[in-house]
């Protein structure tokens, strides 16, 4: 499992995909999520703007669970 620091209460799901280098620019998110399968603490989202906060598990097909932790 892979962990995300952020120094922040929360970040943004399309913030977050930037970060881990799955899309190049926050445009793309929505597109992402449309074709991709992506699940916040087990539950599929599609929103970019969903916030995901320290201890939350993001698992994305393909590139499996990344947990996000605060700094």
């Amino acid at each position: 499992m892979e962990l995300i620091k952020i120094d922040t209460p929360y970040i943004t799901l399309g913030q977050f995909l930037k970060r881990l280098n799955v899309i190049s620019s926050g445009g793309q998110a929505k597109f992402f999520l449309q074709e991709e399968i992506v699940r916040i603490n087990g539950e599929v989202e599609t929103r970019r703007g969903r916030k995901v906060y320290p201890q939350d598990q993001v698992e994305i097909s393909g590139l499996g669970i990344v947990m996000v932790v605060s700094e």
